[in-house]
């Protein structure tokens, strides 16, 4: 039993004031940590929700086993002093223990391949390789684990010494603490809400363990009677505080660096905001060719200035060419202006843009004061300085709630383009749901077209033929096309009309293109809808995104994260002379569309 202390009681309350407001700041200071290392594992490691969820809930355990551990300690004092050390150190560094894990089994492949000379076409893959990729990938949840059994231990041990303190059991001992704890812990995510995403996690992380190390000397001076080797203690509080400032001078940057490894070209601008982590990329490709400039979001490459036209080019023509009018067009997404600079080119009245990230748009539009002023004019060359035309209104804001504020003011559209990124995240779902295509049916002219990034046709089949489905039940004449994107391989796009002919069949229709395009002919665009025989033979398995399920979500990583891209065809199709019979059940996505 720990020996108790003998003091007044008018002291009592003071102690109390002590050890409770702290745990109170503690708790905030965890679900912090809880957040910080859930938030940027998602960021490195993909698959965002199921990364989050994995670490909280990993964290939350831990903690608990943590609580079970603190009965081994023998002297309260002595170990809370230690143990907000420990939490400290590793809360400020497990960023970049994260962030170095990546980038050196990221590049060790290239660094071999370099050292011995081999062709490029020579992989260093497998073996040990694979195991230290295996390990970085484990690194952030073992951080999470470690860090969570020593936040675990902090209730216990503070009961303990309260109860010290007093001489006695106190009946509502654990209540009190348990209720300091869950207080602080509110206040924590309202920070983390509220200040932490809007500064850089290098920071957030520093800030956070400055904290512990504020709350451990706080404690050591009052305790230091009670606490075994105090001095040593002393010098360890002395060497975090020093690990901090080092942290804080120059952690962000080397994160920086770090995550600069992970990307083949030279990154020029990096911000993170609210939302995003947005990353501009330069390439210098050879003397008197322009360099290569590439747009990347969490790490994932939006476009490339080589091809960027093609992508741009089939997202936006098919549905204007299939629309009656372009007097007013919505854009939801595509904060980049790309989508825009090609729409402006068919005169229209109006082009409404609907984008959540303030900064994306900033970005592009040259108001960035942080952007070096050679990539602003390369950015605005780019495209066009669209976002400058008076045309143009940006609508900054939740696309899903913003569509629903247009339908409630009865505007109507005559072509609607959505550019969003591929559903790798549980928040992009809803804008690929069966309710959201219904609502912008509404926004819709009735003779109008509507097109959708629907992503790659072969890497993720899945999620793209249910991209198409979705559409087809929320009331459209859906059809799916294709083309390849050099950057991004084979890519496909879904078009949906509401009355009268299908987008292809008014397509074809057109004898001349009305708008003069170097990367679409007439014959490019009608063969663009055509896919493989067997390509759709699957489709009554892939099941519609309805608002809630993440089926798309759910498809998208599949193919990613577990598939790894990997586009498996039918192996009946490779026996020569082979006769194939198609169920009556089984039509094409399109055949139904057309019937």
């Amino acid at each position: 039993m720990d020996k108790a202390i003998q003091l007044p009681s008018r002291q009592l309350f003071w102690h109390d004031l002590l050890l409770i407001g702290g745990m109170l700041i503690l708790a905030g200071c965890g679900l912090i940590y809880q957040y910080l290392l859930a938030h940027y594992a998602g960021r490195i490691l993909g698959a965002v929700e199921t990364t989050i969820y994995a670490m909280i809930g990993i964290m939350i355990v831990a903690m608990g086993v943590g609580a079970f551990l603190a009965r081994w300690i023998k002297c309260p004092f002595t170990g809370f002093a230690w143990l907000e050390v420990g939490i400290g150190l590793l809360g400020a560094c497990s960023i970049l223990l994260m962030a170095g894990m990546i980038a050196f089994t990221y590049t060790l492949p290239e660094w071999l391949q370099q050292i011995y000379g081999l062709h490029p076409s020579i992989t260093t893959d497998g073996g040990f390789i694979t195991l230290l990729q295996n390990l970085a990938f484990y690194t952030p949840f073992v951080a999470g684990f470690i860090l969570g059994t020593m936040i675990g231990m902090e209730i216990p041990l503070i009961a303990r010494i309260r109860e010290q303190i007093h001489g006695r059991h106190l009946a509502h001992n654990v209540g009190t603490i348990y209720g300091a704890d869950y207080i602080g812990a509110g206040i924590g995510a309202a920070i983390w809400v509220g200040f932490c995403l809007n500064i850089p996690i290098m920071v957030a992380a520093v800030g956070t363990a400055a904290v512990n190390l504020l709350i451990g000397l706080g404690f050591l001076w009052r305790y230091q009677s009670e606490i075994t080797r105090p001095v040593r203690l002393w010098a360890a509080h002395a060497g975090l505080a020093v690990v901090l400032a080092v942290l804080a001078f120059s952690g962000s940057g080397w994160v920086l660096q770090m995550n600069y490894t992970l990307f083949k070209d030279t990154p020029i601008y990096s911000k993170v905001t609210p939302y995003q982590h947005i990353t501009l990329t330069s390439r210098h490709v050879g003397q008197g060719l322009p360099s290569l400039l590439s747009l990347y979001i969490n790490g994932r490459l939006q476009f490339s200035s080589s091809d960027e036209n093609i992508y741009h080019s089939y997202l936006t023509y098919p549905a204007l060419l299939a629309s009656a009018r372009h007097d007013q067009v919505l854009v939801i997404g595509g904060g980049d202006g790309m989508a825009v600079r090609d729409i402006l080119r068919w005169n229209p009245k109006q082009v409404t843009l609907i984008e959540l990230d303030e900064a994306m748009v900033n970005l592009f539009k040259g108001d960035d004061p942080e952007l070096p002023a050679d990539v602003r004019q390369i950015l605005l060359d780019l495209n066009h300085n669209a976002f400058n035309d008076p045309r143009v209104s940006i609508i900054v804001g939740d696309a899903f709630i913003e569509v629903e504020r247009l339908v409630t003011e009865r505007r109507h559209f005559d072509t609607i383009i959505i550019d969003l990124p591929d559903p790798s995240h549980p928040d992009l779902n809803k804008l690929y749901s069966d309710f959201f295509y219904a609502r912008l049916k509404e926004l819709l002219s009735g003779d109008g077209a509507i097109a959708v990034q629907s992503t790659s046709p072969y890497h993720a089949k899945k999620a793209f033929i249910s991209i198409g489905k979705t559409m087809q039940a929320a009331g459209y004449k859906t059809e799916q096309y294709h083309t390849n994107v050099p950057t991004f391989g084979e890519w496909g796009w879904t078009i949906g009309t509401i009355w009268g002919l299908t987008a292809s069949q008014r397509i074809a229709q057109v004898k001349e293109l009305p708008v003069a395009n170097g990367w679409l002919s007439k014959e490019a665009l009608d063969a663009a809808f055509i896919f493989a025989p067997s390509y759709f033979d699957d489709t009554e398995d892939i099941e519609i995104n309805r608002l809630g399920s993440h089926q798309v979500y759910q498809y998208h990583y599949q193919a990613w994260a577990k598939q790894d891209g990997v586009f498996f065809a039918n192996q009946e199709n490779k026996l020569p002379g082979a006769i194939h019979h198609v169920s009556p059940a089984k039509v094409s996505l399109r055949d139904e569309t057309n019937n």
